[in-house]
């Protein structure tokens, strides 16, 4: 007998410095004391951002102000099996209170002191531990010294996310780029993913790998890595990433670029309906700039992924 699914919306309230809002489920519901996202079902005829604004009204005393769509997760509980959606919320009117017996408590994603977590936010956790820009090395067209002075200027700014991509260089450079990618990027906190194998990102002491969309498509479970980003063009390759379990993906082009112009493109609506359905973070790729992250987070992103736009 197949299990009914229930309908739920997840909010994920961010408070500016980065910490997110999470609330231990009271005596007497199933899994008490456990620590979830505040939300709550769906009720029937409800569209979505209705019962997120209703339920944040109930449990928390607050208005919604501005809520944007992340991803979306079934999970298979004892007693349910639940579609997660969840909404990063940034702005309400109202200092969040507990009306309904729970306790709360702001959390930095990286460094969670409350548990037990419910199982089906483990990977959420891990997700908001990811930045909204990432920058993609571009040290073929720069030269590498000058992308490497680049490279400096944007980890003094903030970056704390890399892919090194660079496939044209021969392996010895490659590796030596790499290696000293992840050198100064650790010195300033930020993760490096290579773009290439296992064995090159361990060699170069990356914190995981980056796979294109073909070779996404060659394998059938998850690299063994700590992070796992995957490239993807459409709803099938963004399937697949999350068959694999990848942290995140990106999904090109949005918009046209300078070096495919003509090229077919997602836009913003067909982009925002597959970011939305996704249950990895998804980042916008082609066409945007440093600019664009609010603008790509109102549409399903989880923020911007830059080639040239990271070195300027």
């Amino acid at each position: 007998m197949t299990t009914p699914l229930t309908e739920v919306v997840a909010a994920v309230l961010t408070r500016a410095n980065g910490d997110v809002m999470l609330a231990s489920r009271p005596p007497g519901k199933v899994y008490a004391g456990y620590w979830e996202f505040p939300g709550g079902k769906v009720e029937a005829s409800e569209t979505l951002q209705a019962a997120l604004a209703r339920e944040l009204k109930e449990e928390l005393g607050i208005a919604v102000v501005r809520a944007d769509r992340w991803i979306t997760r079934v999970f298979a509980y004892e007693h349910a099996t639940v579609r997660l959606n969840f909404f990063r919320v940034v702005e309400w009117q109202g200092e969040p209170h507990p009306h309904e017996g729970q306790t709360l408590s702001w959390q930095a994603p990286a460094q969670v002191t409350v548990s037990p977590l419910l199982p089906a936010n483990f990977p959420i956790v891990k997700a908001l531990t990811l930045p909204p820009l990432l920058g993609i090395t571009h040290a073929e067209s720069l030269g590498v010294e000058p992308f490497l002075a680049r490279l400096d200027v944007a980890l003094e700014q903030g970056l704390k996310l890399i892919q090194l991509r660079d496939k044209s260089l021969d392996a010895a450079a490659r590796l030596a780029l790499a290696q000293e990618t992840v050198r100064r990027a650790h010195r300033h906190g930020a993760r490096v993913l290579v773009n290439g194998s296992l064995e090159l990102a361990r060699a170069a002491g990356a914190d995981g790998i980056h796979l294109d969309s073909a070779a996404a498509a060659k394998l059938n479970v998850r690299p063994d890595s700590e992070w796992v980003g995957v490239s993807c063009h459409d709803a099938a390759e963004l399937a697949h990433a999350a068959a694999l379990s990848a942290d995140f993906a990106l999904l090109s082009p949005v918009l046209p670029t300078l070096t495919h112009p003509g090229a077919a493109t997602l836009g913003w609506e067909c982009f925002e309906a597959l970011a939305a359905a996704s249950p990895i973070p998804v980042y916008g790729l082609g066409g945007l700039e440093r600019s664009d992250v609010a603008l790509a987070q109102s549409h399903g992103a989880h923020g911007v992924a830059l080639l040239r736009g990271a070195w300027t």
